[in-house]
Formats: C-alpha cells, structure tokens, sequence
C-alpha cells in the first residue's frame, strides 16, 4: 500500500473489491463461474420431485401455502417461478399476477383484491408481485402518496398475522439483482423478439430509479420483516443457482412427507370388436419439421 494512503482509503477499496467479486458470483458457494446447465437440468429433475411430493401431501393434508414473489425489474421472479411450477399441477400451484386494479378496486381496502386469491384447502398460491405493489412501485412511481405507503407499512404486518394465525404458510422472497446485472437482462430485452413484451415503458421509468427503489425497499424490509412471515433474499445475478436455492429453500420451509404410492400397472386395453378406422379426410397440420 502507498505510504500516503489512508486507512479509510484502503477501506474503500477493499469494499468495491467485495461490490465487484459479488456482481461476479463470487458469493454463490465460493464459485467463480456460473452454474453448468447439465448440473444445473439434474439437480433441477431431483427438485421438480420433491415439489411433486409437496404437492401431493398439501393435497392430502388441506395445507395452505402463499408465497411471494418480489424484486426490481429483471430479478429473475418470472423465471424463477416457472422453475417451481413446470412440473406441477396449475390446479394446486396457482400463479397469480394481477393486472392494474380497475377503479372499482381503487376504491376498495387495498388489500382486498389480493385476499380473494388467498389459497384454500389443498392449494399453494404464488404472487408474481402482491400487495407489497404499494411499498414499492407504487411509491416510487408516484402511484400512492408518502402517506398511503407508510400506512400499507403499518398496516400490512397485521393483516399477514391474521393470514398465518388462520393457517397459511406465507414465504416471501425478494430477489436481489445487482445494477449490472440489471443493465444487462433489460437490454438484452430490446433486441429480443422473444422477450421485447417483458419490456415496458414502466420499466424503463423505473430502471432510472435505482435508490429510490433501493429506500423503498429498506423501509419495506424494517417494517414487513417480522418473527412470523420474514423476508428471505435471494441473490439472482446467477438465474440457475438462485432458482435451485428458492426451491430448496421452499421446500425446507414445509414439513411435508413423501406419501406412500401404491403399485400402478396399466390395464388391458379393449378388444377392437370390430372398429374401423374411418375414411376422413382428416385436415392435418402441415409438418415442416
């Protein structure tokens, strides 16, 4: 170290030097590079069972599970929940992502459009955004006043105590992307006929506003992150890793057993009795593959 540097200034450097290996992966298990697809396709296959025997002991048991979904634009939420959901029923695993409310909902209790998609006996739901709308975009955006959003702050801890006293399991997780890494998948997105609808004016006014987001998300956290449904950050620079880890995660939050399977064999099929296949000019796809 140059003898005129200073304490502080050695400080500063080694902080940007733990910024950098962060935005790199560095933090993912100690590993330098990111995950290998044949790695990741395998552990991904043992996970999709696990969420299958998950499904089918909150089938059996009448269990409730809400799981939230939030981050900034770019995190990976979608990604992330299509991994959870890919090899499971819709009818148990319900995606919800509502859509902006109407004016009748605006004049509703703000929570009150998202409590009738609350799970039932037997399902799990999961919010691709939620009610947490309010403490972020909302806010940011100018959608609320200062005031509306320190109320929704106040007030939603009490209505999560009243969703998990009435028997839902709610896990909430928010996806942490580095500013880099944002950068990167939202222009990725320009260019991109597959993906160029993931990329709205809304997101490009929001992408400007990265501390404002980051201060919402503070106070979000000091005032949501309690004893009975915390908040669990998800580092999302690497989709792979952070979609195994979410899943993992979930899975180690629900006591759930593997039910026993009883022995499946395929009948005999019927006898043809005398059926033929008809003469119709079946209009057929044309198969250019």
């Amino acid at each position: 170290m140059p003898a005129d540097k200073s304490d502080a200034d050695e400080a500063a450097d080694n902080e940007k030097k733990q910024r950098k290996d962060k935005h790199k992966g560095k933090k993912h298990g100690g590993k330098d590079d990111k995950l290998k697809g044949k790695d990741y396709l395998k552990e991904l296959e043992r996970l999709h069972g696990e969420l299958v025997a998950l499904q089918q002991w909150v089938v059996a048991e009448g269990a409730k599970i809400c799981i939230v979904f939030e981050g900034r634009d770019g995190a990976g939420k979608g990604g992330t929940i299509k991994a959870i959901t890919e090899r499971v029923s819709p009818r148990v695993f319900r995606v919800v992502a509502l859509p902006s409310p109407t004016d009748r909902e605006k004049s509703q209790m703000y929570v009150q459009r998202y409590i009738r998609h609350f799970p039932a006996a037997g399902e799990i739901v999961i919010f691709d955004r939620s009610w947490y709308n309010r403490a972020g975009v909302e806010r940011v955006m100018g959608f609320c006043s200062e005031e509306q959003s320190r109320k929704f702050l106040n007030d939603v801890p009490l209505v999560e105590k009243a969703m998990v006293d009435s028997g839902i399991k709610l896990i909430k997780f928010w996806l942490e992307v580095s500013p880099e890494e944002q950068t990167k998948r939202l222009s990725g997105r320009i260019d991109d006929s597959r993906k160029i609808w993931k990329l709205s004016p809304m997101d490009l006014k929001s992408y400007s506003r990265w501390y404002d987001y980051s201060r919402a998300r503070d106070d979000m956290f000091a005032a949501t992150d309690t004893s009975f449904a915390p908040w669990y950050v998800v580092r999302s620079d690497d989709k792979k890793r952070a979609r195994l880890n979410v899943i993992r995660h979930l899975l180690a939050q629900v006591p759930y057993k593997k039910l026993k399977r009883e022995k499946i064999e395929l009948p005999d099929r019927q006898k043809r009795k005398g059926y033929r296949e008809p003469a119709y000019a079946y209009k057929y796809v044309d198969e250019h593959y």
